[in-house]
């Protein structure tokens, strides 16, 4: 399976009372699929995974899964601080139907590079599912280097990376190793243009829960060499990337998909959107809502 274009990191939306929304969770996922989204991921970090119990996990990825029906890829994060736990897992995520597990280096634990190795390699054949590997230090405290990636690119169920990180010497010594077979995703949205312009297959994003037409227009322009275009499109998303980086994901996105009827809240430890930013939601709700009609 070769992943590429736009993927969308789902946030979870939950009910008034903190229930997970199914009712919400399916016009999400509607809307993503009118758009042209190329994938979608359940329980990632912008899904709220830490906050899920297992049940809910799994009620979530299946209903995703049944709506959806093959027409484009189901991701489920499944990338826990213990191998054996993240075998586990990636089990759980199989038998909802996942078509790909996408799994972060072990939070907290910051092992070596090449335990880090043995980690995806043991994930990769026992855990039942292809494997995009998921690097974001930020949230991780655990860096996985180009060369821990060539290490891991050649195994037959490792299919691609998420890179979070934006500065173009990473991506420099990751270019080379995209491929058949190996997909680079970009997991930094104000950064992911020139990711792709420079050989990435796509992203993984925060920001296309909100404006999906947007993010497949964007790699459709991208994968078609339409540099200017690309770079015209993304300038107008700046204030809207830049904005969803005033708090911590998906405190941010959900203020929005909250103001489009999509969800209610977070669960603790994560608050709602501070007062002080509301004005700025407000804007940028409608800076999504004109976007997207544009390109409808």
């Amino acid at each position: 399976m070769q992943l590429s274009g736009s993927i969308t990191a789902l946030a979870t939306p939950f009910t008034a009372a903190g229930e997970p929304d199914f009712d919400a969770w399916s016009r999400l996922i509607d809307r993503q699929l009118e758009a042209g989204t190329a994938g979608i991921v359940v329980a990632g970090s912008t899904g709220e995974a830490a906050a899920l119990t297992d049940a809910e996990y799994m009620a979530l990825l299946r209903a995703a899964v049944q709506q959806v029906d093959g027409r484009i890829p189901v991701l489920a994060g499944t990338g826990l601080s213990n191998t054996a736990k993240t075998i586990s897992q990636t089990r759980l995520a199989r038998d909802g139907g996942a078509d790909i597990a996408l799994v972060v280096t072990p939070p907290y634990v910051r092992p070596t590079p090449e335990g880090l190795v043995a980690h995806y390699r043991a994930v990769a054949d026992q855990g039942g599912l292809p494997v995009v590997l998921y690097n974001v230090p930020g949230r991780t405290g655990c860096d996985m280097s180009p060369d821990v990636v060539a290490q891991l690119r050649g195994h037959p169920n490792i299919i691609g990376l998420k890179e979070a990180r934006g500065d173009e010497a990473r991506w420099q010594a990751l270019y080379p190793l995209g491929g058949e077979g190996f997909a680079l995703l970009s997991g930094d949205d104000p950064t992911f243009v020139r990711a792709m312009l420079g050989g990435a297959a796509g992203v993984i994003s925060v920001a296309s829960n909100v404006v999906p037409r947007a993010f497949a227009r964007l790699c459709r322009l991208a994968r078609e060499g339409d540099a200017g275009q690309a770079r015209a499109l993304d300038a107008r998303l700046a204030d809207l990337n830049h904005f969803l980086g005033v708090e911590p994901n998906p405190i941010p996105v959900k203020a929005i998909l909250a103001r489009q009827g999509i969800g209610a809240g977070l669960r603790l430890p994560l608050l709602p959107l501070s007062q002080g930013h509301a004005a700025a939601a407000d804007a940028m709700t409608a800076l999504c809502e004109q976007i997207e009609s544009e390109l409808k």
